[in-house]
C-alpha cells in the first residue's frame, strides 16, 4: 500500500457498523478517527488537521445528516475528500 498523507474520519451512528468500518480501514494501514454524528465529527476535524478523508453515513440523527455534514466540510475544509454512503436498501 502507498503511503497515505493523513487520516480518515469514519462518521456512523450505529456503533457496530462504525467499529467495523474503522477496523477495515485500520487493517489497510489508515489512521482512523471515529464519530457517532456530525457534531463530534466537526470537533475531530478541528482538533486533527491530519484528517484528509471523511467517510460518512447519510442517515444520522443530530444537528445534521451525512449530506449536510459533507456540504459543511466541503465549504469549510475544501481539501478534505468526502465519501458519503448508506446502508439503506430501497426495494
Amino acid at each position: 500500500m502507498r503511503s497515505f498523507p493523513g487520516a480518515v474520519l469514519a462518521v456512523e451512528d450505529e456503533a457496530l457498523i462504525r467499529l467495523a468500518i474503522a477496523g477495515e480501514l485500520e487493517d489497510q494501514g489508515f489512521v482512523v478517527y471515529s464519530a457517532d454524528g456530525a457534531d463530534g465529527a466537526i470537533e475531530l476535524i478541528e482538533d486533527h488537521p491530519e484528517i484528509a478523508v471523511v467517510f460518512t453515513d447519510i442517515d444520522m440523527p443530530g444537528s445534521m445528516d451525512g449530506i449536510k455534514l459533507a456540504a459543511f466540510v466541503r465549504d469549510r475544509w475544501p481539501p478534505i475528500r468526502i465519501i458519503v454512503t448508506s446502508g439503506r436498501i430501497t426495494p
